[in-house]
């Protein structure tokens, strides 16, 4: 079996598993949800390109670069827009959504994204709190408009930098001095519990063996051995596994030793 893909918005990963003796034919892909309380127990072995997720199912791809080769690779150009359509023909014609996303303890980030994804963009970042600044028609104003406002907070949070957060609140002050340079009504603010109640730091791992605690933006926080580790999905993606617990000794958290 391999892992080839996740989702945070009903949070799980996508296992791969062989279809008949045909090693050309598609695999069947499980869903393995993530709630809280889950078991996993899975050791991983070699890692190579996730392949592709079709409707017949899983296309495997031998080629070692992962967690997807250059042939597997999509990039949503959509992304590097700062207002200047990047497509043959512009076809984000709908409202979007100018918002601020808050990362304890005092991280915060500027973006986009269509208006009625709102909610579930900041939930898919792991934002513990959220904000809307505006609503416009379509994406290039909504673009040149967060292109204008990144010139001060960034428009990107690194995973290890939203990681050195998850026991900590956000700084409530900090947040509101932002929000009032904006003037965001209390109606259209956001405040997020993924329910991991963390005292300390977890362990940065790439493990999938352990009590899933709860799963915020792409980060995976597990139980295991007395430990708590926070495993980005997507450092899973490519990696071949074995349906049995891991026995790879991995670093242990100050509390183990409590």
């Amino acid at each position: 079996m391999q892992f080839v893909g996740y989702d945070t918005d009903q949070p799980g990963l996508f296992v791969s598993h062989a279809t008949g003796t045909d090693a050309d034919a598609p695999y069947d892909v499980e869903f393995v949800s993530l709630d809280p309380g889950t078991e996993l127990a899975y050791t991983l072995g070699e890692r190579h390109c996730a392949g592709t997720v079709t409707d017949e199912g899983h296309i495997s791809c031998s080629n070692p670069t992962a967690p997807y080769c250059p042939q597997h690779r999509s990039t949503w150009v959509c992304a590097k827009c700062t207002g200047t359509c990047l497509k043959d023909e512009m076809d984000c014609v709908e409202e979007h959504a100018i918002y601020l996303a808050a990362f304890a303890p005092d991280v915060f980030k500027v973006g986009v994204t269509k208006a009625w994804r709102l909610e579930t963009r900041l939930r898919e970042q792991g934002a513990d709190r959220g904000a809307l600044l505006q609503t416009v028609p379509d994406g290039r104003i909504a673009r040149e408009r967060e292109a204008e406002i990144a010139a001060e907070i960034p428009d990107r949070i690194r995973v290890p930098t939203k990681r050195a957060g998850l026991h900590r609140d956000v700084d409530g002050d900090a947040w509101d001095a932002l929000l009032a340079e904006y003037d965001v009504d209390d109606a259209d603010r956001f405040d997020f519990a993924y329910g991991l109640d963390l005292r300390d730091r977890p362990v940065a791992e790439t493990i999938a063996t352990g009590t899933v605690r709860g799963v915020q933006g792409r980060l995976l926080v597990l139980d295991h051995a007395g430990s708590t580790y926070a495993v980005d999905l997507r450092d899973l993606v490519g990696y071949e596994a074995t349906a049995e617990a891991t026995t790879r000794d991995v670093q242990a958290s100050l509390g183990a030793w409590g």
